[in-house]
């Protein structure tokens, strides 16, 4: 879990400088303690240019503050971040609202995002605001329907401080993503080399926890089976979330699948039968960067469910 600078919770509330001052050491305290924590705390490049003062922007107020003070925080703002738009995932067609207010384009949208997709992110928000509450509810609006995310929301030290104790140590490897997931996925095959295309690729530890997040979901949806074999309203509501439209889990076309070039990539050994192979055209998608996992299809009750590749795109279409 990372968290992000609700930017939205910046809307030139302070009345002067000391109230302002001590908003932005609380924020600088937060951003401390998420980093002994191994965390970050993201902001948006263009932090500086929100109102901090009734016509006042952030970039003016901060040269209020000692020079210790801006020494601290420019070069975040500025130079280092991380910024969250560097490697931004939801698009501008996304509609995200909250409040009754579209949040697509801010940091509120972002983290709704990305909870969707299996990472982790909360807000970090500027106390006082009008955005001192928790969690935030954010709808995301589909043609289809409507799904509501909760964001946790922290704007005291403390509070951040105590959630970190409770988040799972984050990973640093790909062995340790994939002795990670062994445990926690029962249901799942891996085959024997299934995380072997990782070596020598570049760690990467928000594409770790989205892998975890697809592999979760496969081991989630394999044990939603009942006595007679046939999927629960749970099962059916995964596949429906994650397996339908512009989704998690994808298929390849027909035209592809006719492709004797894309078969040949797409066609592993067999995990449990040695000497044949599994076509598994079937694959959940990490697109920054561009990662796969491709599993048997099918999932069945009484079938094995196959891992047989988790590592990058295997082609360029």
């Amino acid at each position: 879990m990372d968290l992000m600078v609700n930017d939205l919770s910046l809307h030139g509330q302070y009345s002067d400088n000391s109230v302002f001052r001590e908003a932005i050491r609380r924020v600088m305290v937060i951003r401390e303690i998420a980093r002994r924590s191994g965390r970050e705390l993201y902001c948006h490049r263009n932090l500086l240019q929100n109102m901090a003062m009734p016509g006042i922007l952030l970039f003016q107020a901060v040269q209020a503050l000692t020079v210790s003070e801006r020494r601290s925080l420019m070069p975040w703002l500025t130079q280092y971040g991380p910024f969250w738009e560097d490697s931004r995932s939801h698009g501008p067609d996304d509609w995200f609202e909250s409040k009754n207010e579209i949040v697509t384009d801010t940091a509120i949208g972002e983290a709704a995002w990305c909870c969707l997709n299996g990472i982790g992110r909360e807000l970090v928000s500027f106390s006082p605001s009008d955005w001192q509450f928790s969690p935030i509810s954010v709808s995301w609006i589909t043609g289809e329907a409507n799904t509501t995310i909760e964001l946790g929301n922290f704007w005291e030290p403390s509070t951040v401080e105590a959630a970190l104790k409770n988040v799972q140590t984050r990973l640093v490897s790909w062995p340790e993503l994939g002795k990670s997931v062994k445990l926690r996925c029962p249901d799942l095959d891996f085959s024997e080399d299934a995380f072997a295309p990782l070596i020598g690729h570049p760690f990467n530890p928000n594409a770790a926890e989205r892998l975890s997040f697809i592999l979760d979901t496969l081991n989630r949806l394999k044990s939603c089976f009942d006595e007679q074999g046939q999927r629960t309203q749970e099962g059916h509501e995964i596949y429906q979330n994650f397996f339908t439209g512009e989704a998690l889990f994808s298929d390849a076309s027909d035209s592809e699948k006719n492709d004797s070039e894309y078969r040949r990539k797409m066609t592993f050994k067999h995990p449990g039968n040695p000497g044949e192979n599994l076509f598994c055209p079937w694959h959940g998608k990490v697109q920054t960067p561009q990662l796969r996992v491709h599993f048997s299809w099918p999932i069945r009750a009484e079938e094995p469910l196959y891992i047989v590749y988790i590592g990058p795109k295997l082609t360029k279409r």
